[in-house]
């Protein structure tokens, strides 16, 4: 018996000639049927806030969310976007519930330098590179995460800006400590919470990080919104969105999601232009520029 189960599950795990070895091209199971796939090729909507894995049971304090929108399109008029995220909370119990919301961006290099006095002057030290910062960061809470959750909670959910995992630059350096030759540490040795702090101090004054403690309000007992913001400056990209449910210090349930910021029209021709063929657009920025400055010169001489 046990070996005719097993085949019967290899059976199904078998994937149909011609196409991709995927859970949609795997042989239909019995009483399941699968939308059919069109023709022609469609570009993907962003995927909307789904459930975590430990979703509670039926019964258990749940939360559901959604976006007003999950595509944010970018144009020659884009000037920022205001998105409502709004929810509801199921709480059969009588403890009350907490809600915090998490938006992250797109991971983007950020380059250092600091300033160093050398001889009597003030110099640029040498850069330093963080590339796993994300280029967007907000939290906003029904109150100050502080009084949510302890701090081991939100750091072991990386929540909050003071928990955001931000990777330490690669480069590492071999040194002589307590007597042992090469021992290997990071360039930025005890420095690197001041290069970190500097890192987000410099991303909340550009406005792409932002902390809003009472950010998340209920409009009736069990209905909450909140605003998401995202500034012109904001980077492209897929945005992954969290929205957690405490209760009584605790998380007890999570929905995630993302966003899609995309540039559009004519601005992600020449993003694309630009990208996908560097050295042919660098060769016609370069005659434009030379045409240009030839054209005024020549205006010049007339006038």
């Amino acid at each position: 018996m046990l070996a005719g189960a097993i085949g019967a599950l290899l059976v199904m795990a078998v994937p149909i000639p011609g196409r991709p070895a995927t859970p949609e091209a795997l042989l239909p199971i019995p009483g399941i049927t699968r939308p059919e796939t069109p023709d022609e090729p469609q570009r993907p909507a962003p995927q909307p806030l789904v459930e975590a894995p430990f979703e509670p049971e039926q019964g258990e304090a749940r939360i559901a969310a959604a976006l007003t929108e999950s595509l944010v399109e970018v144009d020659t008029g884009y000037a920022g976007a205001s998105i409502v995220l709004y929810g509801a909370v199921f709480n059969p119990g009588d403890v009350p519930a907490d809600v915090v919301v998490v938006v992250r961006g797109p991971d983007r290099p950020v380059r250092l330098v600091r300033k160093v006095r050398v001889l009597g002057m003030w110099l640029n030290s040498r850069p330093v590179l963080f590339e796993g910062a994300p280029g967007y960061y907000m939290t906003a809470s029904t109150r100050p995460l502080s009084e949510v959750a302890d701090f081991g909670t939100l750091r072991r959910l990386a929540v909050g800006v003071d928990h955001l995992r931000i990777n330490a630059p690669e480069e590492q350096i071999s040194v002589t400590r307590y007597g042992v030759r090469d021992v290997v540490i990071s360039r930025l040795e005890e420095d690197y919470l001041d290069w970190r702090r500097a890192v987000i101090r410099l991303l909340e004054n550009a406005g792409l990080y932002d902390t809003l403690p009472r950010g998340v309000t209920f409009v009736d007992d069990d209905l909450f919104r909140a605003e998401v913001v995202l500034p012109v400056t904001a980077p492209t990209g897929i945005y992954e969105t969290e929205v957690w449910l405490f209760l009584d210090g605790e998380p007890v349930s999570v929905r995630r999601g993302t966003l899609s910021v995309e540039k559009v029209g004519v601005e992600r021709a020449l993003y694309d232009f630009a990208h996908d063929r560097a050295w042919f657009y660098g060769f016609l920025a370069l005659i434009l520029a030379m045409l240009t400055g030839w054209g005024v010169s020549a205006w010049f001489r007339r006038t």
